[in-house]
């Protein structure tokens, strides 16, 4: 298992008129643990670089509780496979250490000249198949 951690305090702007968050809104700390998570191993910065984007082809959440605003959310993320042509990351957002929101995405590679669905750079997989190996 590969995982990361990042904290997000809650904004007004991600709070509704009750000042609880917008459940569109736990797809962005989705996002921002999916960058984390590749950040340490292959940043999207570098895919770019090598003509390569992984888009979201399915995000699923579950909604155990809410979160309000300026509370701290734990976004925990982590894949329990190793990636192939699709890369499926899950999520895990705890606020005070009780699970509120869980979920996955999951990608695909392709080529960003053609934007057309393409094997994963060996690089890429290398990568990960170290980190699978030594995790």
């Amino acid at each position: 298992m590969i995982k990361s951690e990042i904290k997000i305090r809650v904004l007004y702007a991600h709070t509704d008129k009750m000042g609880i968050v917008n459940n569109g809104r736990y797809f962005e700390f989705f996002e921002a643990g999916r960058n984390t998570l590749l950040r340490e191993i292959f940043p999207y910065t570098k895919l770019e670089k090598i003509n390569y984007g992984l888009p979201v082809i399915e995000a699923h959440a579950n909604y155990l509780s809410s979160a309000i605003y300026d509370d701290i959310i734990a976004v925990k993320s982590f894949l329990n496979e190793m990636p192939t042509v699709k890369v499926k990351i899950n999520y895990e957002l705890f606020v005070n250490e009780k699970l509120i929101v869980t979920g996955y995405t999951i990608h695909s590679f392709i080529k960003l000249d053609s934007l057309k669905p393409a094997r994963p750079p060996k690089e890429f997989l290398e990568l990960f198949k170290s980190k699978f190996k030594s995790g």
